[in-house]
């Protein structure tokens, strides 16, 4: 029953996130404030994504997404499209939590999961995750809409 009730809000963030990503420009992946650049913050919501399957429902990272943590992958292949690959990162990661949630027995929801984070229920840790994804969602946002406004002030100092 927790499963049915958490899946369409997940689903609905999942949806509004994985949009915003398709729709950016590949050059945009690169705008950053301090060390934050647009393409590590989806590349840590994935990874994050694959920690908390491990960490609050016992599905571990499967070997072929090792990816999420490697942020060196478009040094090997720089004629890869990064917007793409990041959309099949995301898609992976989504798919992965959402067959962790799908598997967790109904009464292992609410029962307490130390963690590196501390301790916190499944249906905590879906919670965490929501917001988290919102978080990283507006500092895209953020990013772009400063680096809107630096190129217009650039441009009108003439």
């Amino acid at each position: 029953m927790t499963f049915n009730t958490v899946l369409p809000i997940w689903q609905a963030i999942q949806t509004r996130f994985h949009k915003t990503v398709k729709g950016l420009p590949e050059e945009d992946l690169n705008l950053q404030i301090g060390s934050s650049s647009i393409e590590s913050l989806i590349r840590h919501n994935a990874e994050v994504e694959f920690m908390f399957a491990d960490w609050f429902f016992g599905k571990q990272l499967p070997e072929d997404h090792n990816k999420a943590k490697n942020d060196d992958v478009l040094s090997n292949n720089e004629s890869v499209n990064r917007v793409e690959e990041l959309v099949e990162l995301l898609a992976s990661s989504n798919t992965h939590f959402i067959e962790a949630m799908r598997e967790l027995p109904e009464d292992s929801w609410h029962q307490i999961v130390e963690s590196r984070m501390g301790p916190s229920t499944p249906l905590e840790a879906v919670g965490r995750l929501m917001y988290h994804t919102g978080i990283h969602s507006g500092q895209i946002s953020l990013i772009q809409k400063n680096a809107l406004r630096i190129e217009e002030a650039t441009n009108t100092t003439v």
